[in-house]
């Protein structure tokens, strides 16, 4: 059986009896390209932009989706424009989203960090980074919204993450972002800087599973040609959905049993 073919045995496994004999609804991912419009994001040396790379890549990942897994997807955007951050996961909450994923690339703040860089990372929310550079990446990430980071106070952060880590959402973040970093590196090779929190605005208040992921960094000059290849883009884009499936072929059993 193949994997998409198992994906769905089990999710209709997970059906009570009485509503098998009705078509499923197919799951809802949102996918989130980072940045647009006058938010470029990071810029690789030879030009690379983190808007246009995460929107290639995003698109890719939902013809995946839509072709090999059967699922319904919705990009918070499809074209260079601007979203405000807290717009997009707004979205997915208002459409009931099963998965909310964001994409985007990395880039570091000195020229001796640039030169040696590289790397896949994969984030979910929470008020305490992992670490130093969790924290740093979090702080360039969340500036796309600056009037809202400046009015947004610690507190209200953390009302809201309190009452996320009472969701099965929020323990289900780290189970796909932990799937999509196995799949990312096991496909690319690329260094596994590993599966980190930190508190990115973009994901806070999901009522879904959500996740970031930082494809590589646009700022290390080898890593900004391979990501600028087509071929090494639909590497990642296939990676992500294969993770999207492990997840999902995981986390099905548990939704069963209950």
């Amino acid at each position: 059986m193949s994997r998409p073919a198992a994906l769905f045995a089990i999710l209709a496994l997970a059906a009570p009896a009485s509503a098998q004999a009705v078509r499923p609804r197919r799951l809802l991912v949102v996918i989130d390209p980072g940045h647009g419009g006058a938010r470029v994001g990071a810029v690789g040396p030879d030009g690379l932009r983190e808007k246009d790379l995460s929107l290639a890549i995003a698109r890719k990942v939902a013809a995946l989706c839509k072709r090999e897994l059967g699922l319904q997807v919705l990009l918070t955007r499809t074209g260079d424009r601007e979203v405000p951050l807290a717009e997009r996961v707004a979205l997915a909450n208002r459409r009931h989203a099963d998965l909310f994923l964001s994409i985007h690339a990395n880039s570091m703040p000195t020229a001796r960090a640039r030169r040696s860089t590289r790397g896949i990372e994969t984030y979910f929310l929470s008020a305490d980074p992992s670490g130093a550079a969790a924290a740093a990446l979090a702080e360039r990430e969340n500036l796309d919204d600056r009037p809202r980071a400046r009015a947004r106070r610690q507190g209200d952060v953390d009302a809201i993450l309190d009452d996320l880590t009472l969701t099965a959402a929020h323990a289900d973040s780290s189970r796909l972002a932990y799937a999509l970093q196995e799949r990312l590196v096991a496909a690319t090779a690329a260094p596994n800087r590993g599966v980190q929190q930190a508190p990115f605005f973009v994901l806070t208040g999901a009522r879904m599973p959500a996740v970031l992921v930082e494809v590589g960094f646009v700022s290390q000059p080898d890593e900004e040609k391979l990501l600028a290849t087509p071929a090494y883009e639909d590497q990642l884009a296939a990676a992500i959905v294969r993770g999207l499936a492990d997840y999902q072929i995981a986390v099905a059993p548990r939704t069963a049993a209950r």
